[in-house]
């Protein structure tokens, strides 16, 4: 779906919700098999992406400056459609048609310049703020948070971060404008806790996490239409192995890490 960004930039509201892990492959499945209900509701089939890296510290630096996965089809890097388009870093001199604009390290940065209220809800660790490192990415924001019970080895981790976010919504008056970002740790390891009687992670028990988080989503997503128009983003970070050629997890270099689902659409009140 192309969008404007001269339509939505002071006019609507930006939801950006990362399933922090989620594989491409087991997104399409589930989109298939009809296990995700509410995603399948909104912006059409989930795109085959490639993320701008294998773990959550290196991608977000990309996605907070404007780098959102790219097109798994090969692409020229011009002819990608830009949301957020970052100035004078080799990417050229003219920004994209309908891309939105902006010179600071990240685009939420200039979100908040433009009068918009930055949230984020952390999830795994490198949000949690513990430390230096986990304070640089919501450090980017106005506002952020993040509680051990929104983290990975919490079972109800996104029904809580979903809660969160309802109450720091309601707490923003009408009139401003919104771009929150929800961390989702869910889907990352462990996962196993989301079937039962299984005690270890699997490409079956990540795609129980995220029917979870599919069925989390309905609150947070009526919340933003009471409020009128929204953009969403739904992707990826990287996705993780399960035993594919040998390897568990990520931070690492093979075709389920870099492969990632993404959609973007704007929900509308009507």
């Amino acid at each position: 779906m192309n969008i404007d960004m001269r339509t939505v930039i002071g006019k609507q509201d930006i939801l950006m919700l990362c399933f922090d892990a989620l594989r491409y492959d087991v997104a399409a499945q589930q989109e298939a098999l009809g296990g995700t209900p509410v995603l399948n509701r909104y912006g059409g089939k989930w795109e085959k992406r490639h993320a701008p890296g294998n773990f959550t510290y290196p991608s977000h630096f990309a996605l907070f400056a404007g780098f959102f996965p790219s097109p798994a089809e090969a692409q020229a890097f011009k002819e990608r459609q830009w949301l957020f388009y970052p100035r004078r870093v080799g990417t050229g001199k003219a920004a994209p048609p309908g891309s939105y604009e902006f010179t600071k390290a990240t685009f939420i940065e200039s979100l908040f310049d433009e009068g918009y209220e930055t949230i984020c809800i952390g999830g795994v660790r490198f949000f949690s703020k513990l430390n230096d490192i986990g304070r640089t990415l919501p450090g980017y924001f106005n506002k952020s948070y993040w509680k051990p019970a929104f983290g990975c080895t919490e079972k109800n981790s996104a029904a809580r971060q979903v809660d969160f976010a309802l109450d720091k919504l309601a707490a923003c008056p009408a009139g401003k404008r919104v771009c929150l970002y929800v961390n989702f740790s869910a889907i990352h390891y462990p996962n196993c806790h989301y079937m039962e009687n299984e005690t270890e992670d699997s490409i079956h028990t990540h795609a129980a996490a995220l029917r979870y988080v599919d069925g989390c989503l309905p609150p947070l997503l009526a919340a933003f239409q009471a409020r009128g128009d929204t953009l969403v983003i739904a992707f990826s970070d990287h996705g993780t192995c399960y035993g594919e050629d040998g390897f568990f997890h990520h931070g690492l270099s093979h075709p389920v890490v870099y492969t990632v689902p993404y959609k973007q659409f704007i929900l509308t009140n009507e």
